[in-house]
């Protein structure tokens, strides 16, 4: 609250060009802190996800096992993302995989497998990234932002102390001091904004680390189902089910 009442006094005197840009740094400030508090309650949501999911699939005595998990919760991150496109992968090569000319005929089971692995990795990274630009935007432009600012009141003040053929001191110190503020609002706006993006960048590269290495165990078990009878019968019912699974639990993941 002190700060607003120290900024008060130069939007206050302030052009529109200096309202202008205080808004449009408070517009970008708000924009990247609402981006930081959902990213930090997804993510605790997603961490808490991934780690029931991956302590069921590992402890899990069968696909078949996994697979009524899939049913019973859908899919809530990254990794149970993964499965599920590696179910789909399986579904579709037992159900239909003769019946389908093209892609699929042309490539062998496991091919199949690693290009449905390989694209779920890339949809949960296309969402982990999901923000990132903005933040990064705004950590780079809103010093410049400030600055220009800065330079545009100070320069009206020099004109407005010139006009009245005053320059003392106590005149000069008051009108630049408070369009020096600008820049400090403009790093205001981009420090937690750098901040948030290379945390956020850091724990990103941590998931796809991970989600990579797990995609290695799926594959060895889902391509070792492809090739023996393991699961069949469940392995069939799962496709649509958690297609429409997926569907309604989208949100959760994105």
């Amino acid at each position: 609250m002190e700060a607003l009442a120290n900024l008060s006094p130069l939007i206050a005197h302030a052009d529109g060009v200096i309202r202008g840009t205080f808004v449009i740094l408070l517009a970008a400030s708000i924009g990247s802190w609402t981006l930081i508090l959902t990213r930090l309650v997804s993510g605790v949501r997603q961490r808490r996800a991934s780690r029931g999911f991956l302590t069921h699939f590992w402890q899990a005595a069968s696909i078949e096992e996994i697979a009524q998990w899939l049913r019973g919760r859908g899919v809530t991150d990254p990794f149970s993302h993964l499965v599920h496109h590696g179910f789909n992968a399986v579904d579709t090569l037992r159900t239909r995989g003769r019946e389908v000319a093209g892609v699929i005929a042309s490539a062998s089971p496991d091919e199949f497998l690693t290009r449905a692995l390989r694209r779920a990795i890339e949809q949960d990274r296309t969402r982990l990234e999901n923000g990132l630009t903005f933040l990064a935007s705004v950590a780079s432009i809103a010093p410049f932002v400030g600055l220009f600012g800065t330079v545009w009141g100070i320069y009206h003040a020099l004109s407005a102390i010139s006009a009245a053929g005053t320059n003392t001191l106590e005149a000069v110190a008051g009108p630049v001091g408070e369009a020096l503020i600008m820049t400090g609002v403009g790093l205001a706006v981009a420090i937690p904004a750098a901040l948030a993006y290379n945390l956020i960048a850091r724990e990103n590269a941590k998931t796809l680390s991970q989600l990579n290495a797990f995609a290695y165990d799926v594959f060895a078990f889902l391509s070792t189902g492809v090739k023996t009878d393991l699961g069949s019968q469940d392995a069939r019912q799962t496709g649509e089910r958690v297609m429409s699974l997926a569907a309604r639990t989208r949100g959760q993941v994105a």
